[in-house]
């Protein structure tokens, strides 16, 4: 069996997600495993070089997990032949120029969202990937959730019959960093460091509603900075300048006519309901409930019939009425399955519809939620070309 050995560089692995996503449960499980089969028989194996500003930092976490190469010299590092993939989870404020870099290099690229922080250099990073003739793609990893992959059987099955709407709720009360540290960087909270939740997760559910449920063909959004001022890792107070909850409606063309979704997305709500992010979807034959793993059903002819009747106590517990799909498969870590797929498509050309053009879709959708806040109105979605 021949093994195909792929040097990829890592720009920003010593992150939380970059470490524990991209680092520890996909390209270290990916070697742990053996590699990738590939289907003439060859075996992909990842050869990690990890990129990082702070000597200290990148070399501990080298060799945390095996001794893995590593390098402060990003240029030195797409410099090299050994080196054949550049990945990106660090600065979004970076990722752009560092990715054109790449690209200019000859190296294939897989990144992070959003993949720029405008919509035009979004898509000046696809084009010269397509010209460069290398492969490229983005993280679209809540596609591999197992919550999701349940939707996508029910979908293809018929459950839902005609789609009718879509309602996901994100989110989490994220500490304000003064009497509790933050659960997130304190970066996320200032629009002058690219943070903010619509540019986080309207990238997001851009991919997720175009994948699962129909093409995003317009948005109303409105945005909110719920608190002001929050504490930063140093505890040293700081003004929070970004939104940090955004309440979102989409019209979708769906494969049988219109679908309407609404997604609300905060860091400023406190949870009760079945996970941290949660969708709803109801169809004429069917009703389901994803969430991060489980996936709860509501078939037609077992949909109970309330009456409204404000006078007495509700006594019909309606959580009783569903039903959780069973896990008739494995489902592996979400990050480490998109990356599986990535790995086969650079070496063996295998397909791979994940790439910057989706990633520019990403970008699009956060800066039109910004222009519909802004100006107060529903806009549309054009296609991308």
């Amino acid at each position: 069996m021949e093994t195909v050995r792929l040097g990829i560089v890592m720009n920003g692995v010593t992150g939380r997600m970059g470490t524990n996503q991209h680092l520890v449960r996909s390209i270290c499980a990916i070697r742990a495993q053996g590699g990738v089969p590939l289907p003439d028989g060859r075996v992909v194996v990842p050869e990690p070089v990890l990129v990082g500003r702070d000597a200290d930092r990148i070399a501990a976490l080298a060799k945390a997990h095996g001794g893995l190469a590593w390098t402060t010299d990003l240029d030195a590092a797409l410099a090299d032949p050994q080196c054949h993939v550049y990945f990106d989870s660090a600065s979004t404020g970076l990722r752009a120029s560092l990715a054109r870099k790449a690209i200019a290099a000859g190296k294939h690229v897989y990144v992070e969202k959003p993949t720029a922080t405008t919509l035009d250099d979004a898509l000046d990073l696809w084009r010269r990937a397509e010209q460069a003739g290398v492969r490229h793609g983005v993280v679209q990893d809540k596609l591999w959730l197992p919550g999701l992959m349940k939707l996508r059987v029910l979908i293809d099955s018929g459950f839902f019959g005609r789609i009718l709407s879509v309602r996901g709720e994100f989110g989490y009360w994220v500490f304000e960093g003064d009497w509790q540290p933050a659960q997130r960087p304190s970066w996320n909270y200032r629009k002058e460091d690219d943070g903010g939740i619509i540019v986080d997760m309207l990238c997001h559910w851009r991919y997720v509603l175009d994948n699962l449920f129909g093409d995003v063909k317009s948005v109303s959004c409105l945005g909110a900075t719920h608190i002001p001022q929050r504490t930063d890792e140093r505890g040293k107070p700081y003004a929070a300048t970004a939104d940090d909850a955004a309440y979102a409606t989409f019209e979708l063309e769906g494969a049988r006519g219109q679908v309407i979704a609404q997604i609300n997305s905060s860091w400023t709500t406190r949870v009760r309901r079945d996970d941290l992010v949660t969708f709803h979807v109801d169809g004429t034959l069917g009703s389901a409930v994803a969430g991060l793993t489980d996936c709860w059903i509501q078939p037609r002819a077992a949909t109970p019939k309330p009456v409204w009747n404000p006078d007495v106590a509700q006594t019909m517990d309606f959580f009783a009425s569903w039903q959780k799909m069973p896990s008739n498969r494995t489902y592996d870590n979400a990050f480490k399955a998109q990356w599986e797929l990535y790995l086969a498509h650079v070496v063996a050309g295998t397909p791979f519809r994940w790439n910057l053009l989706e990633g520019a879709k990403g970008v699009q959708l956060a800066e039109l939620g910004h222009r519909s806040w802004a100006e107060r109105r529903w806009v549309d979605v054009p296609p991308l070309r």
